[in-house]
C-alpha cells in the first residue's frame, strides 16, 4: 500500500520554517512519497521558476511544493505528470495527490494547485496564467443563470427581495454545477483509454462543491462494492471488460451510492448534482476510446454490487431479486426503501 514518509514531513516543515528553500521535489518511489531534492531560494521568484524546468525529467512524474514568499507563507502543490507518463504513472499520480496533502501541514498549502504536463508549463508566465484562470470569475451554470435572469427581472419590476446565484448552496435541491478538480477529469480520461477493469471513486466537497478524486485503481468485478465506501455518497465509475457478451466489449457504469443514514444535506447534494455529473462524464469520456454506458446504477448499500449483480444489469441473468439498487437506462429511478439501519464499519 502507498503510504507516506516521515522524511517528507520533516523537510516540508523545516523548509517552512528556515523560509528558504524554494522547491522541494517529491516522488513516489517504492509505493513511498520521498524527496527527491530540496532547492533554496536562489533569487526572485520569477528567476527561481524558470529554473524549475531543469528540475523535472521530460517523461518522469512528480509532484513539486514550490514556496511562494507570501506573506501567508504559502505553498504551491504542482503535479508534474508528462503526457508521455504511463497509465500507470498516471493514475498512482493522480489518486496520491490528496495523499501528500494530508500528509503535511496543509495549512500553509494554497487551496489552487497547478497540473503541467509539460515542461512549459513550468514557467513564470505559464504560473501567472495560472493565476488569472484561478481568479476569473466561475462561469455561471445554467440552472445560476436561471436565477440571475429572474432575480434581474424581479428588480426591472420593481420587486423586492430577490436571491442571487450566490444562494445556490442553499438551494440544493433545485440542482447544481460541480467543479471538477483535475484529478478526476485525468483518472477519467485515463478509464476511458484504459482496456482494463477500473474503478474511479469520486466524492464532493461539501465546503466548495468541487469534484475530488476518492480512489482510481484496476478492480474485479466482484470487489466493485467492497471498495466504494458504505459510509459516505460517492459517484463511481467502472470499466468492466468480459466476454459475456459476442463480441466482447468494455462497459462502463455510472454508479451512484447514497447511505440512507448519510447527513441530509450530503444526500441532496449528491442527488442535485448526479446529473451534471453524469453529463460531464459523457463529454470527458466521449474524447477517449470509450462511451460511458446508459445504464446507470443507484444504491443505498454499494456492497450489493458483485460481478453477479452487474450480469443481471446486463441482462445476463434474470432481474434482479431484492436489494436496494435501482438500475435502468436514462430514466431515473428512485432509492429503493433502505432495509433498516445502516450498517456501520
Amino acid at each position: 500500500m502507498i503510504g507516506t514518509s516521515k522524511e517528507l514531513a520533516e523537510a516540508f516543515q523545516n523548509a517552512s520554517l528556515s523560509k528558504n528553500v524554494r522547491f522541494i521535489k517529491v516522488s513516489i518511489r517504492n509505493e513511498h512519497l520521498e524527496v527527491d531534492d530540496n532547492i533554496p531560494i536562489e533569487g526572485s521568484f520569477d528567476d527561481d521558476m524558470e529554473k524549475l524546468q531543469h528540475l523535472v525529467e521530460d517523461n518522469v512524474p512528480a509532484y513539486i511544493l514550490v514556496n511562494l514568499e507570501s506573506p501567508e507563507s504559502e505553498w504551491l502543490l504542482v503535479s508534474y505528470v508528462p503526457e508521455t507518463s504511463s497509465v500507470k504513472e498516471k493514475m498512482i499520480y493522480a489518486t496520491m495527490k490528496n495523499s501528500l496533502i494530508k500528509s503535511i501541514d496543509a495549512t500553509h498549502l494554497k487551496k489552487e494547485s497547478l497540473f503541467a504536463n509539460s515542461k512549459a508549463d513550468l514557467s513564470p508566465s505559464a504560473y501567472k496564467a495560472h493565476q488569472a484562470h484561478t481568479n476569473a470569475p466561475k462561469p455561471l451554470s445554467a440552472r445560476e443563470k436561471e436565477l440571475e435572469e429572474l432575480s434581474a427581472a424581479d428588480r426591472q419590476a420593481g420587486g423586492g427581495a430577490y436571491e442571487s446565484s450566490r444562494t445556490r448552496i442553499s438551494h440544493v435541491g433545485a440542482g447544481v454545477g460541480l467543479a471538477w478538480s483535475e484529478d478526476v477529469e485525468l483518472a477519467l480520461k485515463e478509464l476511458g483509454n484504459g482496456n482494463t477493469n477500473q474503478l474511479v471513486v469520486i466524492s464532493i466537497d461539501p465546503d466548495t462543491e468541487t469534484l475530488v478524486l476518492t480512489s482510481a485503481d484496476e478492480c474485479d468485478a466482484q470487489d466493485v462494492g467492497k471498495t466504494i465506501p458504505s459510509n459516505d455518497p460517492s459517484f463511481a465509475l467502472f470499466a468492466w471488460s468480459h466476454s459475456l457478451t459476442s463480441p466482447p466489449r468494455r462497459d462502463i457504469f455510472f454508479i451512484y451510492a447514497c447511505p440512507s443514514y448519510s447527513p441530509i444535506k450530503h444526500r441532496m447534494l449528491y442527488s442535485s448534482g448526479s446529473s451534471s455529473v453524469i453529463q460531464k462524464a459523457k463529454e470527458i469520456l466521449s474524447s477517449t476510446s470509450s462511451n460511458l454506458s446508459s445504464r446507470k446504477i443507484e444504491t443505498s448499500d454499494p456492497t450489493e454490487i458483485n460481478e453477479e449483480f452487474l450480469k443481471n444489469e446486463l441482462g445476463i441473468l434474470g432481474a434482479v431479486t431484492g436489494g436496494s439498487a435501482n438500475i435502468g437506462g436514462d430514466e431515473k429511478k428512485g432509492f429503493a426503501r433502505p432495509k433498516g439501519p445502516g450498517r456501520k464499519r
